[in-house]
């Protein structure tokens, strides 16, 4: 969601997303732990090279798809509801 499609919504409906934001961190935690976990046994069997890369991307991408956690997170501030 952009950030004029969130200030358009009511107080439940960002108390709303904001519980679906957190579930969602809480599955990103988990999904880059288990990536590192294989970047770890990847350079254990001294294996560095693609089988390393692809969760370094996916890490980088789940940690930059977090903007619109941060909007929500502001406009919740804003509105006293956190």
């Amino acid at each position: 969601m952009t950030k004029e499609e969130l200030s358009q919504l009511t107080d439940q409906e960002l108390l709303n997303e904001a519980k679906k934001m957190k579930s969602a961190s809480i599955m990103s935690a988990l999904v880059i732990g288990i990536m590192i976990g294989v970047i770890v046994w990847s350079i254990l069997k001294n294996t560095v090279g693609l089988f390393t890369l692809i969760p370094l991307y996916f890490i980088w991408k789940i940690a930059n798809g977090s903007k619109n956690n941060k909007a929500l997170e502001k406009l919740l501030k804003e509105r006293n509801l956190k």
